[in-house]
């Protein structure tokens, strides 16, 4: 593992950075594809490097060319590679198609792949106890047994620290179960600061209810510090357990969708990178909405990728709260 893993960073990203081949006609017919590199962890870290985070990702790699590829476009993007190459195993794969309507299938090729050998021993203490935010998700929890508890590990680390966790619960049930993902949830939930389920997606199979607000008290109630359901073209609920009123926030208005993979990494990304620079939950959580609105006009899980001055002035030209 890189020396820079014992620096300490704004926002950490634990998780699995994935080789990503799209095409623009619908897998049963397509015959080209492009390469380019997504995956949960790498849009999300690629969103909080942008938002003005010191930013860095934690992962595992394939011993290939390819890798090499994907390990250079994480630095281009901004962020600090912290990738252990493995020769036992290959860099994780997804197959699918530009997705304006947000309903494509994925054919994942990650069963095995490096980054589902996680373990706890690949986190560095000293640099957990340093990281201002520890951004991990339900995707990477799901990758193995050991990659779960390395979620965990890192989780409780940073929190005891005094550090903040953001937790997206991106539930994939071809990645998992419904009750494996409700457990990691209520694992998890006392060491976050935040959690950022999507409605329904997450929260019909983890909760229960497709009630945002119902939604909100729930994960509260495991422990959580304060809870963003997102909710797509209808916006956000923010609600914090140290009392108030939820708050609702507008969706951002979209210029343009070509393709809805990675909206909820970017919010959780700008999320994160906001929080670690001192922004109010609110405020971040308003310019997460707009950065995964702006995120919509690219290819694939980075192809756009808004810098911090275009997504305040997407928030500034939309609306605010309810």
């Amino acid at each position: 593992m890189s020396s820079d893993a014992e620096q300490g960073h704004d926002v950490l990203v634990v998780g699995e950075p994935l080789l990503e081949l799209t095409s623009g006609e619908p897998l049963e017919t397509a015959s080209g594809f492009s390469l380019s590199f997504s995956g949960d962890a790498l849009n999300a870290a690629a969103a909080a490097a942008a938002a003005g985070a010191d930013t860095a990702l934690l992962t595992r790699v394939g011993a290939d060319a390819l890798s090499a590829r994907l390990v250079a476009r994480i630095a281009e993007l901004g962020v600090t590679p912290l990738a252990r190459v493995v020769d036992d195993a290959p860099t994780g794969a997804y197959v699918s198609a530009h997705d304006p309507g947000g309903a494509a299938e994925f054919v994942y090729l990650r069963q095995g792949s490096a980054a589902s050998g996680l373990v706890p021993d690949d986190l560095d203490a000293a640099a957990l106890e340093r990281t201002r935010v520890l951004l991990v998700s339900g995707i990477t929890a799901a990758l193995s047994a050991s990659a779960e508890e390395t979620v965990l590990h890192a989780a409780r680390t940073v929190a005891e620290a005094g550090g903040r966790v953001v937790y997206d619960p991106n539930f994939r049930p071809r990645l998992t179960s419904a009750p494996r993902a409700r457990a990691v949830l209520e694992r998890i939930a006392p060491s976050c600061s935040v959690v950022t389920p999507s409605c329904p997606g997450d929260a019909v199979a983890l909760v229960g209810d497709d009630d945002p607000a119902a939604v909100a008290a729930h994960v509260l109630g495991l422990g959580a510090g304060a809870v963003v359901v997102t909710r797509g073209e209808d916006g956000v609920l923010v609600a914090a357990a140290d009392g108030g009123a939820p708050t609702w926030l507008d969706a951002v208005p979209v210029p343009l969708v070509v393709d809805q993979t990675g909206a909820g990494d970017a919010l959780a990304g700008t999320l994160a990178a906001r929080l670690a620079a001192g922004d109010p939950l609110l405020e971040a959580a308003r310019l997460g909405t707009a950065a995964a609105a702006l995120s919509l006009a690219g290819a694939g899980g980075t192809g756009r990728v808004p810098t911090l001055g275009e997504t305040r002035a997407a928030l500034a030209a939309g609306p605010r709260a309810s």
